[in-house]
C-alpha cells in the first residue's frame, strides 16, 4: 500500500504544511510558489501515485485556536476532500490540547475516531501482540551468528523492561544489534540486553518502589 508520513512541525502555518507534505514525496518547491500553488502539485501528485494512506504525526502541534494553527487545520480539511487517501493522525494526549476546540477543532474531531494506543500488553486473548512485534523487530536485524527466535524466548524479560512501549523496544532491540556488532559476537543473548540502559521512563519503571514507614496514630 502506498503510504506517505508527514510530520506537524513545530508552529505549523497552512503553507509549512504544505511544504512537508511535498517534501516527502519531492516535489519541487520554491519560496516563489504560493501556499496554493504547492497545495495544487502536493494534491495532484499524491493522487497520480496513488497514495492511499496518509500518516500525520505529531498532530498534537496544531493549535486552531491561534490564525496559523486553524489556517493549517482548515488546510487538512482541504486536503482530506481532494487527496483520495485515508488519513490518520497521531499526537500524545490529544484531547487535553487545543486540537478539537473550537469551530475548526469541531470539524477535525466530526471527521475522526479516537482509538487511545497504549502500551502493548503482553498477551490479548489468545494473542500475543507483544511477542509478535518482538519477533517482527528480530527478523529485520541480520547479525551474522544470531539464533531466530532468541528474542521472543526473553518476552517476558523484555516485556517487563520496556513497560511494553515500542520507543522503549526498539531502543533497546537497536543499542543491543549495535552493541552486537561492536565486540564482534555478531549475536544478541539476555546479557546483551541487561546491559543496555534504556531512556528514562523505562529505567523508572524498573525500580522496585519502596514503600514509606507507616506513621502511628
Amino acid at each position: 500500500m502506498p503510504v506517505a508520513y508527514v510530520l506537524v512541525p513545530p508552529g505549523a502555518t497552512a503553507k509549512t504544511l504544505t511544504a512537508e507534505f511535498a517534501r516527502y514525496l519531492g516535489i519541487p518547491t520554491t519560496t516563489r510558489m504560493t501556499q496554493a500553488q504547492i497545495t495544487e502539485a502536493v494534491c495532484h501528485t499524491y493522487n497520480t501515485a496513488g497514495i492511499q494512506l496518509v500518516l500525520i504525526d505529531e498532530i498534537h502541534r496544531l493549535n486552531p485556536r491561534t490564525t496559523t494553527g486553524a489556517q493549517a487545520a482548515d488546510l487538512l480539511k482541504d486536503l482530506t476532500e481532494r487527496i483520495h487517501a485515508t488519513f490518520v493522525y497521531a499526537g500524545i494526549d490529544v484531547t487535553a490540547t487545543p486540537l478539537f476546540s473550537g469551530v475548526r477543532g469541531a470539524q477535525l474531531a466530526g471527521r475522526a475516531t479516537l482509538i487511545d494506543c497504549g502500551p502493548l500488553p503482553a498477551r490479548h486473548g489468545n494473542r500475543h501482540p507483544f511477542t509478535d512485534v518482538i519477533t517482527d523487530l528480530e527478523n529485520a536485524l541480520d547479525p551474522q551468528h544470531h539464533r531466530p527466535g532468541t528474542l521472543p524466548r526473553h518476552h517476558a524479560y523484555v516485556h517487563q523492561r520496556t513497560a511494553g512501549r515500542i520507543g522503549s523496544l526498539t531502543g533497546l532491540i537497536g543499542q543491543a544489534a549495535i552493541t552486537a556488532i561492536c565486540d564482534g559476537t555478531e549475536r544478541i543473548t539476555k546479557k546483551t540486553l541487561e546491559a543496555i540502559q534504556l531512556d528514562h521512563l523505562a529505567e523508572e519503571a524498573k525500580r522496585p518502589r519502596t514503600r514509606r514507614p507507616s506513621t502511628p496514630a
